[in-house]
Protein backbone atom coordinates (compact mmCIF):
# COMPACT_ATOMS: atom_id res chain seq x y z
CA UNK A 1 0.00 0.00 0.00
CA UNK A 2 1.29 3.44 -0.95
CA UNK A 3 0.18 7.00 -0.20
CA UNK A 4 0.28 9.75 -2.85
CA UNK A 5 0.33 13.48 -2.13
CA UNK A 6 -0.18 15.74 -5.13
CA UNK A 7 0.13 19.53 -5.18
CA UNK A 8 -1.50 21.32 -8.11
CA UNK A 9 -0.85 25.03 -8.71
CA UNK A 10 -1.64 27.49 -11.46
CA UNK A 11 1.37 28.26 -13.61
CA UNK A 12 3.07 31.54 -12.67
CA UNK A 13 1.96 33.15 -15.95
CA UNK A 14 -1.74 32.45 -15.21
CA UNK A 15 -3.75 35.06 -13.28
CA UNK A 16 -4.99 33.71 -9.93
CA UNK A 17 -8.13 35.71 -9.02
CA UNK A 18 -8.81 33.60 -5.92
CA UNK A 19 -5.26 34.22 -4.71
CA UNK A 20 -5.62 37.96 -5.33
CA UNK A 21 -8.90 38.06 -3.36
CA UNK A 22 -7.31 36.27 -0.41
CA UNK A 23 -4.27 38.55 -0.59
CA UNK A 24 -6.53 41.63 -0.42
CA UNK A 25 -8.38 40.13 2.54
CA UNK A 26 -5.10 39.46 4.36
CA UNK A 27 -4.04 43.06 3.69
CA UNK A 28 -7.32 44.29 5.18
CA UNK A 29 -6.43 42.35 8.34
CA UNK A 30 -3.24 44.40 8.63
CA UNK A 31 -0.75 41.98 7.07
CA UNK A 32 0.54 44.31 4.35
CA UNK A 33 3.81 42.38 4.13
CA UNK A 34 2.08 39.48 2.31
CA UNK A 35 2.66 39.54 -1.47
CA UNK A 36 2.06 37.33 -4.52
CA UNK A 37 -0.35 34.99 -2.76
CA UNK A 38 -1.46 32.06 -4.90
CA UNK A 39 -4.00 29.33 -4.20
CA UNK A 40 -3.40 25.69 -5.07
CA UNK A 41 -4.87 22.34 -4.17
CA UNK A 42 -3.61 19.29 -2.34
CA UNK A 43 -4.91 15.84 -3.29
CA UNK A 44 -4.07 12.72 -1.27
CA UNK A 45 -5.00 9.11 -1.83
CA UNK A 46 -3.88 5.56 -1.08
CA UNK A 47 -2.92 3.15 -3.82
CA UNK A 48 -2.95 -0.61 -3.54
CA UNK A 49 0.05 -1.30 -5.79
CA UNK A 50 2.68 -4.00 -5.81
CA UNK A 51 5.66 -1.64 -6.27
CA UNK A 52 6.65 1.99 -5.78
CA UNK A 53 7.06 2.35 -9.55
CA UNK A 54 3.51 1.16 -10.18
CA UNK A 55 2.15 3.56 -7.54
CA UNK A 56 4.08 6.44 -9.14
CA UNK A 57 2.80 5.49 -12.61
CA UNK A 58 -0.80 5.46 -11.36
CA UNK A 59 -0.30 8.81 -9.63
CA UNK A 60 1.26 10.37 -12.74
CA UNK A 61 -1.59 9.10 -14.91
CA UNK A 62 -4.21 10.50 -12.51
CA UNK A 63 -2.47 13.87 -12.58
CA UNK A 64 -2.20 14.02 -16.36
CA UNK A 65 -5.72 12.78 -17.11
CA UNK A 66 -7.80 14.23 -14.29
CA UNK A 67 -6.24 16.18 -11.44
CA UNK A 68 -4.33 18.90 -13.33
CA UNK A 69 -5.05 20.93 -16.44
CA UNK A 70 -1.69 20.77 -18.28
CA UNK A 71 -2.40 24.03 -20.13
CA UNK A 72 -2.81 26.09 -16.94
CA UNK A 73 -1.45 24.08 -14.02
CA UNK A 74 1.74 22.46 -12.81
CA UNK A 75 1.82 19.55 -10.39
CA UNK A 76 4.28 17.73 -8.19
CA UNK A 77 3.78 14.57 -6.17
CA UNK A 78 5.33 12.23 -3.67
CA UNK A 79 4.55 8.56 -3.20
CA UNK A 80 5.44 6.89 0.07
CA UNK A 81 5.02 3.36 1.30
CA UNK A 82 2.31 3.12 3.98
CA UNK A 83 3.56 1.86 7.31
Amino acid sequence: MYHSKITVKLRPSILDPQGKAVEHAIHSLGAAAVHDLRIGKLVEFDIDAATQQEAERITEEACKKLLANPVMEDYAFTVEKRK
